[in-house]
């Protein structure tokens, strides 16, 4: 079986309303599309290198949570005061968009970036990536964010017809104060603006709080309702207006 026919491993949550909208041959081919991935992520869907999964509900810290899966309308998003602020914070900061590799740096940064956490502990960069960035299941870009030659923030971003999904950030932790996480998620959107996309697909976050909820908070944000239909989240400004 040749690179393009290997078989996608795909996993669905029983919870999550109705089948995948993936057709068969896009479940067996290693490679998609611009426009599959638009039309997988329209559908919930996520990846980790060849694993497409989505689901209702994940587990962290024996609580079980109630997932959403939220994109951005890059057309209706302003950055908020607190996020003008995380930019100016880091205009010190060199970024540059990338085709996506895995280097020895980045490991580093992995391994530094990993040791945050006290539960779902992330194992291997590549579990995220897969073995080949880049190019499985799509075009992928490396957000580099540097401090003169040190690198202190990573993110990758898929690249589809008229959307953008971010796949993975990291940062070093020794930077926790410059909030880079947000910052490399603002660059993401901006570089989806600047190229004419349509959506920012940004992952899950809970419906109960969560470490998550920083993804919540953009404007212009839409959640999916496992049903095929995307909604858009109200602002606290727009509930007061009605």
């Amino acid at each position: 079986m040749d690179d393009e026919r290997e078989p996608y491993f795909l996993h669905e949550s029983p919870e999550a309303g109705p089948g995948p909208e993936l057709t068969d041959d896009f479940q067996l081919r290693l490679i998609a599309s611009a426009e599959e991935m638009d039309e997988a992520w329209a559908s919930g869907w996520r990846h980790f290198g060849p694993l497409f999964f989505r689901t209702l509900i994940t587990v962290h810290d024996d609580q079980i949570l109630h997932l959403l899966a939220l994109r951005i309308v890059i057309s209706q998003f302003q950055p908020s005061k607190s996020q003008r602020r995380v930019v100016r914070r880091n205009a010190d900061l060199q970024i540059s968009f990338e085709p996506a590799a895995l280097t020895a740096e980045l490991q580093q940064m992995f391994r530094s970036h990993a040791r945050r956490f006290t539960s779902n502990i992330p194992e291997r960069l590549e579990n995220f990536l897969g073995d080949a960035p880049g190019k499985i299941p799509c075009e992928t870009l490396l957000l580099a964010v540097r401090n003169g030659k040190r690198l202190v923030a990573a993110s990758f971003l898929d690249i589809g017809k008229t959307a953008v999904s971010s796949v993975y950030g990291m940062f070093d932790p020794a930077e926790s104060d410059r909030s880079l996480g947000t910052f490399t998620m603002l660059e993401e959107i901006a570089y989806a603006c600047r190229h004419g996309f349509r959506y920012y697909y940004h992952g899950y976050a809970s419906e109960e709080p969560s470490h998550y909820d920083y993804k919540k908070q953009f404007a212009g944000l839409e959640y999916f309702d496992w049903r095929g239909n995307w909604h858009q989240v109200r602002s606290k400004r727009q509930q007061h207006s009605e």
